[in-house]
């Protein structure tokens, strides 16, 4: 197999996703003392993203897809989030540090140098996905920005196919904003586990990073996790178990948070036996948590609870299926102690319908923020497959998942409080189609599974974009599906608000807004 890394110096290409730094024009002007100045939303001009390295397999093979929507122009102000030529631009480059042996899905050794892919197609417009793939386990971790018109709503995913080996599997991931906190439940320093936390800056100056373990007695003792060093435009993946010398855990809540600067971070997994996948930050801590898009043939459902607070948590469970909420036999509330990790094993849950996890406090007066991920594995034997869903946060605006492909993704749409009404585009393909917009209706209580969402004469892969209408609070998911030599391949990405606008005084001013 050719081995291939993307070569993203050269001129703009297709990669580029939303992150957590934007730049705003506005008009000048301020507001006298003591008055109520109006806002307005304005698209963000300017965002940046980090792609940790996808494998340390020789026989990986990873796919970009780069995608903005269609509809937000930002860049109309004077020069403002363009080149020097006035062109928008969207831009990866290869990061410093680690490429092959930090990666998830083990490699083989034997490394020679990498050949060099052709550059991508540049980006010149939202509404159509462009991807590019590197083979290998050569190819770095990435880090970039978008400008002007392709900064809005931009994501990229980066999908990893592992076809052998112990850790084989579907890895996906959506390149993350670079922030400064993170919570991931659900991870192990377990013998069969190796689980990898990549810390990632995209910025033009260093950072530097904290790491803690929780367990199910509550921290562990660590070593070499303070003030941990990531240069700018640099990666450095740490492996879990190195840094304790407690017996292993087989549920570990990873807390990172920066002292300066910022960094994008994930946690990646490869279990002996059940293959391989990324795990994306919880949302923030919360009284009530929504766990959306558990597969409808899922064998195993592991579902992962951290109280960071001070106060104990109590809380309820609830399975949203098609045709409501209900509560799992056996497993209808779970104690969480301050400060520790609690887990609960959730047997035959879906039963052939897919659905979504809701938490809420026991007691609503007393709501106790708590992160969360589930577990998940497809299939049984040697013929397993895993994969992780974070609890998902609300999608206030809009919120899109690159990569899709014919008969093979599934949307996962779940209301937890109200009948919501959604509209869903599936854009044009990456190779040929023409876009497709459908609005659905979420009843209370309920998961829906669709599948039937893609653009019409399609060719190549494409991207969905979800915008809530009226209702209630929404929250989704993206399962893709590859089954190969019997194993059902998978992973799934809870889709997260994309942020891309941002509200600003009606006045006659520059603003440069770090988010």
């Amino acid at each position: 197999m050719k081995r291939t890394t993307l070569s993203l110096i050269a001129g703009a290409t297709a990669l580029a996703a939303v992150t957590g730094f934007a730049a705003l024009t506005a008009p000048d002007g301020t507001a006298a003392p003591g008055t109520t100045k109006a806002t307005t939303r304005l698209p963000v001009e300017r965002v940046g993203l980090a792609c940790p390295v996808p494998s340390s397999s020789e026989v990986a093979e990873t796919v970009y897809t780069s995608y903005t929507p269609a509809g937000a122009e930002a860049g109309k102000g004077a020069g403002a989030g363009k080149d020097g030529a006035g062109r928008s631009t969207a831009l990866l480059r290869p990061a410093a540090g680690a490429t092959a042996g930090g990666g998830t899905g083990g490699g083989t050794g034997g490394k020679k140098p990498p050949a060099t892919a052709k550059a991508p197609a540049t980006v010149t417009a939202p509404g159509k996905p462009v991807t590019a793939r590197a083979d290998g386990a050569a190819v770095p971790a990435l880090t970039g920005s978008a400008t002007g018109a392709l900064a809005s709503g931009w994501t990229v995913q980066q999908t990893t196919v592992v076809p052998a080996g112990g850790p084989r599997g579907l890895l996906g991931l959506t390149c993350g904003a670079p922030d400064t906190d993170f919570w991931f439940p659900a991870a192990s320093t377990a013998q069969a586990r190796h689980d990898y936390v990549h810390l990632t800056n995209p910025d033009d100056t260093a950072a530097v990073a904290d790491i803690e373990l929780y367990g199910p007695e509550g921290v562990l003792k660590s070593q070499f996790t303070e003030g941990i060093p990531v240069p700018a435009h640099s990666t450095v993946p740490v492996l879990l178990p190195t840094l304790t010398q407690e017996a292993a855990q087989r549920d570990v809540t990873v807390h990172v948070t920066t002292r300066s600067g910022r960094v994008g971070a994930a946690v990646g997994v490869a279990d002996d036996k059940l293959g391989s996948d990324w795990i994306s930050a919880s949302a923030d801590p919360s009284g009530s948590v929504v766990l959306p898009g558990i597969p409808a043939d899922a064998t195993s459902v592991r579902l992962v609870v951290f109280a960071p607070g001070e106060d104990d948590a109590d809380l309820k469970v609830k399975l949203s299926t098609a045709s409501g909420a209900i509560v799992p036999a056996g497993a209808d509330t779970l104690h969480v102690k301050s400060g520790m990790t609690a887990s609960i094993d959730l047997p035959d849950l879906t039963r052939g319908s897919a659905a979504s996890l809701f938490l809420a406090p026991e007691d609503p007066k007393r709501p106790v923020p708590v992160v969360a991920a589930l577990q998940v594995v497809r299939g049984k034997g040697d013929k397993s497959e895993i994969a992780f869903i974070p609890a998902a946060g609300a999608i206030s605006a809009r919120a899109t998942a690159a990569d899709n492909r014919a008969g093979a993704s599934t949307l996962s749409l779940t209301a937890p409080e109200a009948d919501a009404q959604v509209r869903i585009t599936a854009s044009a393909g990456s190779e040929a189609g023409t876009p497709v917009t459908k609005t659905v209706t979420v009843k209370a209580g309920t998961t829906a599974a669709l599948t039937d969402i893609v653009p019409q004469g399609l060719k190549g892969s494409y991207a969905l974009t979800v915008e809530p209408v009226s209702g209630g609070k929404v929250y989704a998911a993206r399962t893709l599906a590859a089954p190969q030599d019997g194993i059902p391949m998978f992973t799934v990405q809870a889709l997260a608000d994309d942020r891309g606008t941002v509200e600003v005084p009606s006045a006659h001013q520059d603003l440069g807004l770090l988010d």
